[in-house]
């Protein structure tokens, strides 16, 4: 029956599904680390991404090492999730190939994403892609593995509407300090924190431009860390500023101490999610046409933009309507991936 179609079998096609991801995304670089992080979201639950640093997490001369610790971890059993990823170095290191080849050859099967670091620009973005797309096919790999691209070259920002073009990503991540210091100083240090991240006018230009190339190609923007490592307070205002001000809806951890005010600062209001749910289940037992909810008329794309606003939701851990999650996130209901 047509009532019973599920939202993500109707409302998209025209065009690709949103991604839904977790609004926290949360950096662990040595092996007692990740083994924290890993607890960490067994405990809460998939409501945060891991991703385990083969970058700036690897000791210089034991890339290899690192990196087979890396997918060991991301393929065992503390895994629960499968919200897993990794960084890897960037296209100038000699290593860049081989943590792909290592990570999809130990872990392909479980890997979350790959994160590419430090691009400078379109051409590397698709080189590093499809090494991607090859090294998974050799390891015969079906499932395409998602790519995370951090902007925090200038190149990267002068060609990120070309990048978020691209096919295989997922999110465009702002790297904040990487972006200060190739300023060579002409950005002061203030900006590398609160309020002066999201007031310094170039800075402040990057995050717009970051945002709006994601979220015009279909893609998650990510916010850079906050360096404040134990004052929650603090960490929760920046993460709403980036959220309310500059459209992110994901942002990067680098402390235990900052996933749940993250998490929090990203959720929904849950008055809207309410009104969410009523007009979506409305809309389900009416298959799916115009409905009439609360004296105002709406249609699929109001639809689209409730729907989305209820995986972000759900991706928190918000407690949703019994009826929202018998209907569209319950394990038994039949919908796309």
């Amino acid at each position: 029956m047509t009532a019973a179609l599920h939202p993500a079998a109707v409302l998209y096609r025209e065009a690709k599904p949103f991604p839904a991801l977790p609004a926290c995304e949360h950096y662990a670089g040595s092996e007692k680390l990740i083994g924290k992080a890993l607890a960490l979201q067994q405990a809460l639950g998939p409501i945060f991404d891991v991703t385990c640093d083969c970058e700036d997490g690897a000791p210089a001369g034991a890339e290899k090492a690192h990196a087979e610790m890396v997918a060991a971890a991301i393929a065992s059993a503390d895994n629960c999730h499968g919200r897993v990823g990794a960084r890897i170095h960037d296209i100038t290191h000699p290593h860049w190939r081989s943590d792909l080849e290592t990570l999809l050859g130990g872990a392909g099967q479980r890997l979350a994403y790959v994160t590419f670091p430090k691009v400078g620009g379109r051409q590397d973005t698709q080189a590093m892609l499809m090494a991607l797309a090859a090294i998974a096919k050799n390891c015969g790999l079906e499932r395409p593995i998602p790519a995370h691209v951090l902007i925090e070259t200038h190149g990267a920002l002068r060609e990120v509407e070309d990048i978020a073009a691209l096919p295989g990503i997922e999110t465009l991540d702002f790297g904040l300090m990487d972006f200060i210091s190739g300023h060579h100083g002409a950005i002061p240090a203030s900006a590398m924190k609160s309020p002066g991240q999201f007031e310094h006018p170039l800075v402040a230009r990057a995050k717009c431009a970051i945002a709006a190339a994601a979220l015009g190609h279909g893609l998650v923007p990510s916010h850079n860390v906050t360096t404040e490592l134990h004052d929650t307070q603090a960490v929760y205002n920046d993460a709403r500023r980036a959220r309310a001000q500059f459209g992110y809806l994901r942002m990067w951890s680098i402390h235990p101490n900052q996933v749940q005010p993250i998490i929090d600062a990203m959720r929904p209001d849950f008055g809207e999610v309410n009104e969410a749910s009523g007009i979506l289940l409305a809309a389900q037992a009416a298959g799916w046409g115009p409905i009439r909810h609360d004296s105002r008329l709406h249609d699929r794309a109001s639809y689209r933009y409730y729907w989305e606003l209820l995986q972000r939701a759900h991706t928190t851990g918000m407690e949703l309507p019994a009826g929202v999650k018998q209907h569209f996130f319950s394990p038994c209901v039949n919908h796309p991936d």
